[in-house]
């Protein structure tokens, strides 16, 4: 493998001194840049563009090509592996993900294997390994998943929703049956992110999506006990470099001290949260990643610089923090205001 040119992301993961804030963007391969629109329609669907090693590498590497940033991201879905295990994932237009085949009885868990990802999710190895070899060492390469709970609760639904009242119908009514779904989908996933590693991820971070809709008890019950067996069992080293693991549960700032000794290395946090007090309470243990609000990015430069050195302020001086947005780019935002956005971190920080 290639020597790592810009190692600033990791070294802000792991609390390591850096010249700048490390920026990268959520979702930012993809559908805000009119060559991913283009790419999309000569595909036909979004799957075909997932399946399609080449193709994701493609995808992956196009904002690198417009903006500096600090690292390239795995183009996939976090909803590979219930597809995987047989759902049937399509994605249908204006309305997201939904699943053929979703789970309605205790049966519709049993018959679920725990997934072999060499095997299940050769595309996804193989997209990893062709992004690490066009990456040439330039910047690291973030790998992904879901975490067990937010996949539970799409598996569970068939697709999105408001309240997710199937899932929560479960989770008080049927615990045994969820438990039984979160353990299968824990060892797919050590093995799926594993997997990742092994083909070429320098960095994964574990998208807990729907963390935020449950209670206190609940959310340590039935998604972060699953994610720290995920962490604790995933390699932490590989070829000669420490593996950093980032943690984003979404409206999940009640309980930064809980998600901080999960075993991750940094917390990705949405923008309802201060950073400013997120540090405070998690102190030295992990770095911080976020955590400005999308929407800025629908204003004006000027606007955006300000919110830039606000938020880099409200983290202050010191290693660990790792600049990105609260959550995914939305596909409305013109791409000058994104690079806007990422010079405006460089300058600030220090570059």
């Amino acid at each position: 493998m290639s020597e790592l040119k810009n190692d600033c992301l990791i070294k802000s993961l792991m609390k390591e001194p850096t010249t700048r804030t490390p920026v990268w963007i959520m979702r930012q391969a993809g559908r805000h840049l009119p060559e991913y629109r283009d790419l999309r329609s000569q595909a036909g669907d979004f799957m075909s563009l997932c399946q399609n090693p080449k193709l994701a590498c493609e995808i992956a590497m196009q904002p690198l090509r417009r903006y500096k940033l600090d690292a390239a991201i795995l183009f996939s879905d976090i909803l590979t592996i219930p597809d995987a295990m047989g759902l049937g994932l399509h994605f249908v237009e204006g309305e997201g993900p939904k699943f053929r085949k979703p789970l309605r009885t205790e049966r519709d868990v049993e018959s679920l294997s725990v997934i072999n990802s060499k095997v299940d999710l050769s595309y996804v190895l193989e997209a990893v390994s062709l992004m690490r070899k066009e990456l040439d060492g330039a910047v690291p390469l973030i790998g992904f998943s879901g975490s067990p709970w937010t996949l539970a609760a799409y598996m569970i639904e068939g697709h999105s929703s408001r309240d997710f009242s199937r899932t929560k119908t479960w989770l008080y009514k049927h615990p045994e049956i969820l438990h039984q779904l979160l353990q299968k989908l824990t060892l797919s996933l050590i093995d799926y992110l594993n997997a990742q590693i092994c083909s070429g991820a320098q960095v994964v971070q574990i998208f807990d999506t729907w963390g935020g809709i449950l209670s206190h008890e609940a959310y340590e019950k039935f998604s972060l006990a699953y994610i720290r067996e995920i962490i604790a069992n995933l390699i932490s080293r590989y070829d000669d470099r420490e593996v950093p693991v980032v943690l984003f549960t979404k409206s999940g700032g009640n309980w930064l001290e809980e998600i901080a000794s999960s075993g991750c290395n940094a917390i990705s946090l949405d923008w309802t949260v201060s950073l400013r007090e997120a540090r405070r309470r998690v102190g030295a243990n992990v770095a911080l990643q976020g955590n400005m609000d999308p929407a800025v990015l629908r204003s004006n430069p000027e606007s955006i610089e300000s919110e830039v050195q606000r938020i880099l302020d409200s983290y202050g001086s010191g290693s660990g923090h790792v600049f990105n947005l609260g959550h995914g780019i939305t596909p409305d935002i013109d791409p000058r205001n994104v690079e806007v956005f990422v010079e405006a971190v460089h300058r600030y920080s220090g570059a």
